[in-house]
């Protein structure tokens, strides 16, 4: 389907892992863009600073490195239509600052659409079928394997944006942003081994938590899931930049966290 805003990277049919990148593409479509307050100069420093750029790279680095090709879901359209990986009700704790799963504010908190804008096309359009989308993948996972592993690949800003509601913590090279009923203490060790090498590491700030779909959100345990957000100046230039070396390294390691994931849930 032309008209989908996500694809859906097949990798080995006996791998559990879904690579999943909500937030690396800056692509608005046009009557989208129509909505949106900003003059095109403002739009593009928008983007700069909300898009997880090159991360889409780095997941594609991994799927190519891994021993078992992971799948991938990428989400081909910017968070600034619609972000997959908010609430889209009143539980999104970022609706506090404009930022729910359609958003009114910018990183600066600047007006981005206009007082009494409705959400509810956006979110019928891109995000419902978005969710519904990765909802499949996640069962297709479960149904090959008995299991389905979810790393979410972001990345975030070397310094925190007005934005950010939890933006006075630590900032390490690599946060892993974990669930208390979705991520097994083995999937944690086996990240802090793949990715401690960059500097340092730490778990849930400044960002926590991890995606998961939301049909089998804090209900099935054979879905497992991680977020992986890495500081950009680790492997690009801020903000909006061209990536470095690093994105080959951090591929490299997204790679070995892929790998020391069984194919089969254990016993």
């Amino acid at each position: 389907m032309t008209s989908r805003s996500y694809d859906v990277l097949a990798g080995a049919p006996d791998s559990p892992v879904v690579l999943h990148v909500p937030h690396s593409s800056r692509v608005i479509p046009p009557d989208v863009r129509d909505g949106i307050l900003l003059d095109d100069g403002e739009l593009d420093r928008e983007l700069d600073h909300i898009t997880d750029a090159h991360t889409a790279e780095i997941a594609a680095e991994a799927a190519a490195a891994a021993g078992a090709t992971p799948w991938q879901f990428v989400n081909r359209l910017s968070r600034l239509v619609v972000d997959p990986e908010r609430f889209p009700d009143e539980r999104e704790e970022m609706l506090a600052v404009g930022m729910g799963a359609v958003y009114t504010r910018t990183t600066h908190r600047a007006v981005l659409r206009p007082a009494g804008f409705d959400p509810a096309p956006l979110i019928d359009r891109y995000f419902t079928p978005y969710a519904e989308g990765m909802a499949a993948a996640v069962a297709g996972r479960l149904e090959a394997t008995g299991r389905a592993v979810i790393v979410d690949v972001h990345s975030y800003p070397s310094g925190p944006l007005p934005y950010e509601l939890h933006g006075e913590g630590p900032r390490p090279p690599v946060c892993l942003g974990t669930d208390a009923f979705h991520t097994p203490p083995a999937l944690l060790d086996a990240a802090r081994e793949a990715f401690g090498r960059f500097g340092g590491l730490a778990t849930d700030t400044p960002f926590a938590g991890t995606y998961v779909p939301l049909a089998y959100y804090g209900k099935d345990p054979r879905v497992s899931a991680l977020m992986i957000e890495i500081r950009r100046d680790v492997y690009m230039s801020e903000p909006g930049g061209a990536a470095g070396p690093g994105l080959q390294a951090l591929g490299a390691a997204l790679a070995a966290l892929v790998d020391a994931v069984p194919p089969h849930p254990a016993g």
